[in-house]
């Protein structure tokens, strides 16, 4: 049976270290703090919105968040400078090891995907731009299901998309909660810890496998 690999997209294949240099040109001194609580309360208010049966499209979350997070930091952004920041995450790189490693998996008859919270022409433009749509073999979007990870409801809608079952699928993230929402629905997981300083959370669902990088993926 072809497997397959479900590789999330932002902090795993997408570098958003760019962001945090455009915020440290608007407010060098609270650059870092901005951009933490940015993508926290990102990811909160997704699990709210999931929690609520609230849907609402990613970029809304990502919108809100980082509104919570100039208040929270009184950082002064103005309407020009907020919608550049929400534009250049369209348009990220990758980190240095996706091209080589999705070419590489691509060569072994792996079935290829991208799985994201954010909409199916989000995750269209932004992987045009950094230059690896041509490897997917498929996107799967959580707007069909209107939920957002970690929902059972979104990695159910994984296998269907994909035609896979779980003994055979994979999810390939550097998001603690996506990898412990994918275990407990039972697939098989790989963390990509990318840096020393991330920590898994310690409850009794834990990663199949961890890496440093993504050139150590292996499921055979």
């Amino acid at each position: 049976m072809q497997k397959t690999i479900a590789f999330d997209i932002y902090g795993t294949l997408i570098n958003t270290e760019s962001i945090l240099q455009s915020l440290k040109i608007i407010d060098a001194q609270n650059a870092t703090d901005i951009m933490e609580t940015w993508r926290n309360k990102q990811l909160e208010y997704s699990f709210r919105r999931g929690l609520m049966n609230s849907y609402v499209d990613f970029s809304v979350c990502t919108a809100n968040a980082l509104d919570y997070a100039c208040l929270k930091h009184g950082s002064v952004i103005d309407k020009a400078q907020k919608e550049s920041l929400l534009q250049e995450y369209k348009k990220l790189p990758v980190f240095p090891d996706v091209v080589s490693t999705l070419e590489k998996l691509h060569k072994e008859n792996i079935k290829l995907v991208a799985f994201s919270n954010g909409s199916r022409n989000a995750i269209i433009e932004l992987l045009t731009n950094a230059q690896i749509l041509h490897i997917f073999d498929k996107i799967v979007s959580v707007e069909d299901v209107q939920s957002f990870k970690p929902s059972p409801i979104v990695y159910a809608h994984l296998l269907k998309e994909t035609d896979s079952e779980k003994s055979n699928t994979w999810l390939v993230s550097s998001n603690p909660f996506d990898i412990t929402g994918a275990g407990s629905f039972g697939l098989q997981t790989i963390w990509v810890q990318r840096s020393d300083k991330s920590l898994f959370d310690p409850w009794e669902i834990q990663p199949s496998r961890i890496i440093s990088k993504l050139d150590d993926i292996s499921i055979k």
